[in-house]
């Protein structure tokens, strides 16, 4: 069940500009093991939902993404979600299954290689993340993920 969300960090590479959040912000949800966070933070990316994704995230949140992309906050974070929950004709990866391939993990920080399948996709992606927690919330993760690079059928 614990996947990647890489997905989420590097789309800000592809899908940039500043779209204005209109949803608040949801009450962060804290979970009770690291393993669980990522388990939530996952169910809540295969389900595509942007509230229960944001549940996840301490106000100083950082997503390091490929080429010296980094999503510093809560809110940008916030952002950044916006712009990747949505259906694939808006740019979006809604229908994207993200599955764990191999998991190892050091202390409280999960790493993760996993693929990436979608009926959208022409072929799976494979990818690898970090995720740190802290007190039952995702404090920081460290992505591979290029949206670029997805292979998307015409």
């Amino acid at each position: 069940m614990i996947a990647a969300t890489a997905v989420f960090a590097a789309a800000i590479v592809v899908l940039p500009g500043g779209m204005a959040q209109s949803n608040p912000l949801p009450k962060q949800v804290r979970q009770p093991t690291p393993a669980k966070v990522v388990a939530e933070h996952m169910a809540a990316f295969n389900a595509c939902d942007w509230k229960r994704l944001m549940t996840q995230f301490p106000d100083n949140v950082e997503f390091f993404a490929p080429n010296g992309v980094t999503v510093r906050g809560r809110h940008a974070v916030g952002e950044m979600f916006a712009k990747i929950v949505k259906q694939p004709a808006q740019g979006g990866t809604c229908g994207l299954k993200v599955t764990t391939e191999h998991t190892f993990v050091v202390g409280d920080v999960i790493n993760v290689q996993w693929r990436a399948d979608a009926p959208f996709l022409a072929e799976s992606y494979r990818g690898a993340d970090a995720y740190e927690t802290k007190d039952g919330l995702m404090a920081a993760q460290v992505t591979t993920f290029d949206a670029a690079a997805l292979k998307r059928k015409h």
